[in-house]
């Protein structure tokens, strides 16, 4: 598969295969797919300052005109909500929106909630990935984690990959109650998650921004989730508070502008994914769900 080759996912409530209206595509696609774009991407588009940039740009009021354009463009369905869309009085305001009560319904206990509405993929077993994204790309789960101790106990545990697009409600919850450690911050660039980037280098996960929540006591042990900056996305904003108990979809955070990714690691054969999840994985295909859906359940039950 090409680095520029169509995005395509499995609609959970659609059941079939759609592809993804991406924002920026003919930019993403000069950039990651040409070597003057990825000269600009190394001397530029990477660093801190052209994220700061972005951020400026889309927290000016008149970034408040874009938002009916965007709306129109990639069918945001106004009814979810919180507010009506002239209230917002930026971009990033409306990018970084809440929804409005009962518009994501939380999966029934024992279950584990999807963190985010995204595109989501999933292994119960790191240690035999064969390629994401592309064959012979890997998680450097050290590198990942920041951490030799903690990647060496996950190693062999779960992991889902939630990739949020432009388009979609960037905020992220948690998927199983506990109590949440405070952030770590692991410092790096600001390269996009989009596949057209991913597909070159899986690597760029681990090269930018992102932070590290432990979350302790669950029904399925210790749950890490690391959230992933991105180009656009200057900030992770954290919402909870630190060593909390947090109920199942009580939200976590949320990311500034642009696409972003959160990552959910579980202790070795504590979950079982959902059907549909490993199916389209094992695919070579991402599943689109929303934040709150079903993840899988505790290791032993069913479902």
């Amino acid at each position: 598969m090409g680095n520029t080759e169509p995005v395509r996912y499995w609609n959970r409530y659609t059941k079939r295969e759609e592809e993804e209206k991406i924002l920026g595509e003919k930019g993403l696609r000069w950039v990651y797919g040409t070597t003057t774009g990825k000269l600009a991407l190394h001397l530029l588009i990477k660093r801190a300052i052209f994220s700061r940039m972005l951020g400026w740009m889309k927290n000016s009021r008149g970034s408040a005109k874009e938002i009916p354009d965007f709306i129109r463009d990639y069918a945001i369905d106004v009814r979810e909500l919180e507010k009506r869309p002239d209230e917002y009085t930026c971009f990033n305001e409306f990018f970084t929106r809440k929804l409005r009560p009962g518009a994501r319904p939380l999966c029934a206990d024992p279950a584990l909630a999807l963190p985010a509405d995204a595109r989501h993929r999933a292994w119960e077993d790191a240690s035999s990935i064969e390629g994401v994204y592309v064959k012979g790309q890997n998680f450097d789960l050290p590198a990942l984690m920041g951490d030799n101790e903690l990647a060496e106990r996950y190693a062999r545990g779960s992991v889902l990959l939630s990739r949020l697009c432009p388009v979609d409600y960037h905020r992220f919850h948690f998927p199983i109650s506990g109590v949440a450690g405070a952030a770590k911050r692991i410092p790096g660039s600001l390269a996009s998650v989009a596949p057209y980037s991913l597909r070159g280098r899986l690597a760029r996960l681990w090269s930018n921004k992102r932070e590290l929540t432990l979350l302790r006591d669950t029904a399925v042990g210790d749950v890490l989730i690391l959230a992933i900056g991105a180009t656009g996305v200057g900030a992770i904003y954290q919402t909870y508070h630190p060593e909390v108990f947090v109920e199942k979809g009580e939200e976590q955070g949320f990311f500034a502008f642009g696409g972003s990714t959160v990552m959910t690691f579980f202790e070795p054969g504590r979950v079982k994914f959902a059907s549909d999840l490993l199916e389209q994985t094992a695919r070579g295909i991402e599943l689109y769900a929303h934040q709150g859906d079903f993840l899988g359940e505790p290791a032993g039950q069913t479902h």
